[in-house]
C-alpha cells in the first residue's frame, strides 16, 4: 500500500540539469520502492522528459532501457545541425527520437498522473506552463536549449528550456493542488565542475554553465517551495554525459535512499 496519508496530495518537482537529470529515474525507483505514491508532477527540460515517462504509467525498468539505449548514442544522435537562426540544431531529428520514446505524440488528457511541462518565453522572460495538448510539444519545449536548440513555436510564443526561469518547478506543483512537494534538484552549486580538471570547456559546457549562474536564484526560490529536496551527487557527471546513464540513475537512487525518513516522518506528522 503506497503513503498516501490524511488524503495529501504529493507531488513530485523534477529539475533541469541535461544528462544529471536522468538520475531522476532513480529517484522514482526508489519512491516507488517505498510505496511513495506520487499524484502529480511537473519537470523543466531533463524533469520533463522523465516526467511524461513516468506520467504515462511506464514501468521503471523499461524507462531505464530507453534511456540507457539513448545514453549509448552519446549526444551525436541528436545533431540536426542548421545555418544559425535562432539555435545551432534545428531539433527535428530530436522531436522524433522524443516521439519514439514517449511512444508516439499523446495528449495530456491520456497520462495516469497530471504533468506540467515548464518552458521559457524568450521574447517576454515568463515562465510558461504547458498541461494541454500534445505532451510531445511540451517536453520538445521544455527541454529547448538556448543557442544549442532552435526556439519552439507554442501558441503564438517562442519557448525555450524551463530552467531557465524555474529549474525545480516545484511551485507549479503548489498551483496544481499538491499538498506535499518532494523536489529533485540535479544542479551542483555554481562552484560545481564546469569540465575536466585540464581541459579546456567546450561551447556547450559553457552555453550550459552560463544558463545555470543565470538561474542560480531562481533555482534557490525553486527549492524553498519544496518540503523535501532531493539532491544527487551529480556534479562530477558532465551535462552531456548521456552515456553515463547507469551512474546518474545510482546517484538518483543513493539520494533518495537518504531522503526516505525524512519524507515518511513528515508525510506521517
Amino acid at each position: 500500500m503506497g503513503v498516501k496519508l490524511r488524503n495529501r496530495k504529493i507531488g513530485l518537482a523534477l529539475g533541469s540539469g541535461a544528462a544529471r537529470g536522468l538520475a531522476h529515474i532513480g529517484v522514482l525507483e526508489v519512491l516507488e520502492k517505498e510505496g511513495i505514491t506520487i499524484d502529480m508532477l511537473a519537470g523543466s527540460s531533463a524533469g520533463a522528459l522523465v516526467g511524461a515517462l513516468y506520467a504515462q504509467g511506464k514501468d521503471i525498468s523499461q524507462i531505464k532501457n530507453l534511456v540507457i539505449d539513448l545514453g549509448s548514442k552519446r549526444f551525436a544522435f541528436l545533431a540536426d545541425p542548421a545555418l544559425p537562426k535562432t539555435g545551432l540544431i534545428k531539433g527535428r531529428r530530436i522531436k522524433e527520437v522524443l516521439k519514439s520514446i514517449i511512444g508516439g505524440d499523446i495528449g495530456f488528457s491520456n497520462l495516469r498522473i497530471p504533468l506540467a511541462c515548464v518552458a521559457t518565453d524568450i521574447v517576454t522572460g515568463e515562465e510558461v506552463v504547458i498541461n494541454q495538448g500534445s505532451v510531445l510539444e511540451g517536453v520538445r519545449a521544455s527541454i529547448s536549449i538556448p543557442v544549442i536548440f532552435a526556439v519552439v513555436k507554442w501558441k503564438g510564443r517562442y519557448l525555450v528550456d524551463g530552467g531557465l526561469v524555474n529549474p525545480v518547478p516545484a511551485s507549479v506543483l503548489r498551483d496544481m493542488g499538491a499538498d506535499f512537494i518532494i523536489a529533485v534538484n540535479v544542479a551542483p552549486s555554481i562552484s560545481g565542475k564546469l569540465h575536466q580538471v585540464g581541459r579546456e570547456p567546450n561551447i556547450f559546457n559553457v552555453i550550459m554553465q552560463t544558463i545555470h549562474i543565470a538561474a542560480y536564484q531562481s533555482l534557490k526560490l525553486s527549492l524553498s517551495e519544496a518540503d523535501v529536496v532531493i539532491e544527487p551527487q551529480v556534479a562530477s557527471i558532465g551535462y552531456f554525459d548521456f552515456h553515463r546513464t547507469q551512474e546518474c540513475i545510482l546517484q538518483g537512487e543513493l539520494a533518495a535512499q537518504e531522503s526516505i525518513i525524512k519524507i515518511k516522518r513528515q508525510l506521517e506528522a
